[in-house]
């Protein structure tokens, strides 16, 4: 198939299949977890990177908060919509671009937990500067060059990327979360590759020194084709940065729209085999995905702290407005939900560091987790701040009240449910992940195309599978009083962790056996399942770490009692959506939708006038190139 041909849904679900880390190699929590097993053993004891690690990592947050707090101004930013290049260069000097290299390749060599911290820290100031330096070092050159590339390809890239930015080119005009499609080609001629496509939406495209680009290789004599990776020199002649697009937050990103054509590539400059680039891209981002959820937590600290301050000097009807129960429970939700997100992002930190246990589960709900409710916090701090959530910084210094961008900070928040993976692309990965055991055993069954003596076999091997599994499902540690006691007041929560999550998994079971092959058509159910798992992943990685801070008694009553709102609140949200999972309204909304399209209901939509620019919904090709789009920072 070329890249030009059209793609079916089957055709497209099977390059998605083949890309995805089929073998679990090493234990999961997440896995488990969906299926129905609270595997403590696995985050209990919380585990502990080595000491050098914390001493240099506490070293570089200390250098980095004093450069954000003397030299960025944020007011800046945002009246530019472009960060300057003195910050730009500081971050460079004091090694913010190679956080994540080793130090074998002039990186500072941070482990995952402190790189994690420094993007709470930058992105607390600016979630456009966590978007700079986690595009750069989570997704851009980078990590797959570490994870994928040759010994050589090291000694090239690595040390020149903790000077230079990278950016990461997959996304097409055409091409969203269906890489099958996608349109760049890479051919091959003679001991180089010839690129050529546009891609949309590459962060740090506009200035980056280097980029990652995926594209088409043609399958032909001597060549595998498929999918490939390459690491281009973004001053390669062809690539041209044809539009800086600009959007409703994140203003200082520079995120632009790339041709490349004719662009000559060396093979050397291919990372992996051809064919491996989207198992490359999504391997990269097992990890590289609790970037987003890191800055996440910095957006969250950063509106707790506005909500108690406002909170406490507002005054109506004689008492401060945090007092009054409506806005306490927004206050409670915020610091609550802020202490399940941080922990969440440290506790698969941790994880990753340890290297013992496969995480991509676990980074997954982070970013899934931290964008949904970190969009909910920012949402109810302007609901609280009133009509000052609503009004800019600058016009609230301008008439001499404190210039709080609380709007800034929604704006700045809402892509996070987009970048990386939108929710619903992260409900059906995370879906397909939670599933994986049933289909493993059962896959032949509910597919339309195996044969009888296939499905027989599959039926056999179900069988065997379910007579061992059906029965853990039914009884576990959760309905003994006496278990988890060493979480003291917790350990009712975690005692509820273990309960729902064996309900989660024969929830998921008779989904299974219900809706069978169909199932993956119930996205709406399925984003329930994988919601659940999260709640439950959440509280986990509360409980295991107010218990380990109970170890500091300046903070271990205030952890346990954040630990306890948390695992509260969330065990309601878990509760409403056990009881949706078969009580809601999907197949009429369903039908209802099939009637939107259709053009029924046209006539609701008469009385406006749509202001939007005349123009294709879908561009292929890039506009003219202005001489003003490249900034140029060495």
């Amino acid at each position: 198939m070329t890249a030009t041909e059209e793609v079916n849904e089957r055709q497209a679900r099977q390059v998605a299949e083949q890309a995805r880390e089929a073998q679990w190699r090493q234990p999961s929590f997440g896995k488990e977890l969906f299926l129905g097993r609270l595997r403590l053993d696995l985050v209990h004891p919380y585990p502990r990177g080595p000491v050098e690690a914390t001493e240099r990592g506490e070293a570089f947050l200390s250098r980095l908060r004093e450069f954000c707090e003397s030299h960025i101004d944020t007011t800046v930013i945002e009246r530019d919509a472009q960060i300057p290049d003195k910050v730009i260069q500081g971050l460079k000097e004091l090694g913010a671009f190679g956080m994540k290299i080793g130090t074998e390749y002039d990186g500072l060599g941070l482990s995952q937990v402190y790189y994690n911290k420094a993007l709470t820290l930058v992105g607390s100031v600016h979630p456009a500067l966590g978007a700079l330096l986690s595009a750069h070092q989570s997704i851009g050159v980078p990590q797959p060059v570490a994870m994928f590339g040759t010994a050589e390809q090291k000694r090239t890239w690595l040390p020149r990327c903790t000077r230079q930015i990278s950016a990461f080119l997959l996304t097409e005009p055409d091409v969203g979360s269906d890489p099958a499609r996608l349109h760049a080609t890479a051919t091959p001629d003679g001991d180089d590759y010839v690129l050529n496509g546009v891609k949309l939406w590459t962060t740090n495209g506009v200035i980056a020194d280097l980029v990652v680009v995926m594209a088409q290789v043609p399958a032909s004599e001597g060549h595998r084709g498929g999918i490939t990776a390459f690491v281009i020199e973004a001053d390669t002649p062809g690539i041209v940065v044809t539009n800086r697009n600009a959007f409703m937050g994140l203003r200082g990103i520079e995120n632009g729209l790339t041709k490349l054509t004719d662009v000559r590539v060396p093979a050397a400059n291919r990372i992996g085999r051809e064919g491996d680039g989207l198992r490359i891209a999504l391997s990269t981002l097992n990890v590289g995905r609790l970037s987003l959820p890191a800055v996440c937590t910095g957006t969250a600290k950063w509106c707790l702290k506005i909500a108690r301050e406002w909170s406490t000097e507002r005054v109506q009807w004689g008492r401060p407005i945090g007092e009054h129960d409506a806005v306490a429970g927004k206050v409670a939700f915020i610091a609550a939900t802020a202490y399940g997100i941080e922990s969440m992002v440290e506790l698969a930190g941790e994880l990753a560091d340890a290297g013992r246990t496969d995480i991509r589960i676990e980074a997954a709900l982070a970013k899934l987790y931290g964008s949904e409710m970190a969009w909910l916090i920012a949402d109810e701090l302007v609901q609280i701040r009133g009509g000052r959530g609503f009004e800019t910084a600058e016009s609230l210094a301008a008439r001499g009240e404190r210039g709080v961008p609380a709007e800034q900070i929604l704006r700045d928040m809402r892509i996070n449910r987009i970048f990386e993976g939108s929710t619903e692309i992260m409900h059906l990965m995370l879906a397909r992940e939670a599933v994986d055991a049933h289909l493993s055993v059962a896959g032949d069954i509910i597919d339309p195309e195996a044969d009888l003596k296939h499905k027989a076999k599959a039926a056999a091997q179900a069988g065997k599978f379910y007579a061992r599994w059906l029965p853990t499902l039914v009884t576990g540690k959760g309905q003994l009083p006496t278990s988890f006691t060493e979480f003291g007041p917790l350990a009712e929560h975690l005692r509820y962790v273990e309960r729902a999550s064996r309900k989660l998994a024969r929830s998921t079971f008779y989904a299974m056996s219900r809706w069978q092959g169909k199932l993956e058509h119930k996205q709406r159910f399925l984003g329930r399942i994988v919601d659940i798992g999260a709640e439950l992943f959440a509280m986990t990685a509360a409980c295991v770490r107010a218990q380990r801070d109970e170890s500091d008694p300046a903070t271990a009553a205030a952890a346990v009692d954040l630990a306890d709102a948390f695992c509260r609140q969330a065990r309601v949200r878990a509760e409403r959506l056990f009881g949706e999972l078969w009580d809601n309204s999907d197949d009429s909304d369903r039908a209802l939708t099939r009637g939107v399209l259709a053009g029924r209901y046209t006539w609701l939509e008469d009385g406006i006038i749509d202001p939007s620019i005349e123009g294709p919904w879908i561009a292929q090709e890039g506009g003219d190139v202005t001489d003003d789009v490249h900034r140029v920072i060495r």
